[in-house]
């Protein structure tokens, strides 16, 4: 029971993930209709349901997007815990990569995930002046793309709702 199912809004637009569990409480209270269901069953005492793995929402939800939280993890998951210069998945640190002392920002575009090595190795220079090559430059990561990576499994169902709108 630790899969995500997907929650669509009445547009058919993606606006989140929930739990099996809370996706069967939403159409159990009719609040939301049953769009994708997976193999299997959740069972009563009495009745057998199907499994959801896609919900659309019976009304409309203005989600008032605020964009995805700059944070530590989300950096890391972003760049799926891997070093942008090395690709190592050990020892992993926040790097900027405009240096804070050169005027460098803490924005999506700015920080990526590193390895202590080549966080140390680059030091207070630019990835130029280190001759460190970043094997892809960081961008802020859309609400679908997002969703993606917060899942651990994605139902090939959902990939007709996931498209990336940037």
């Amino acid at each position: 029971m630790d899969q995500k199912v997907l929650i669509l809004n009445q547009d058919y637009s993606a606006i989140s993930l929930c739990s099996i569990h809370k996706a069967f409480i939403l159409l159990f209270l009719e609040k939301a209709e049953l769009v994708e269901k997976r193999h299997g069953a959740l069972r009563t005492i009495s009745k057998t349901f199907p499994v959801p793995s896609i919900i659309r929402l019976q009304r409309y939800v203005n989600v008032p997007y605020k964009g995805i939280a700059l944070s530590r993890q989300n950096i890391m998951r972003r760049d799926q815990f891997r070093c942008l210069y090395c690709d190592s998945t050990k020892n992993l640190t926040i790097d900027h990569i405009i240096p804070r002392s050169r005027g460098g920002e803490s924005n999506w575009t700015n920080l990526g995930t590193a390895c202590m090595r080549c966080n140390t190795r680059k030091g207070d220079r630019t990835p130029e002046e280190a001759n460190m090559l970043l094997k892809q430059k960081p961008k802020k990561p859309s609400l679908t793309s997002f969703l993606v990576l917060h899942s651990d499994t994605i139902d090939h169902s959902w990939h007709t709702y996931l498209r990336s709108k940037n």
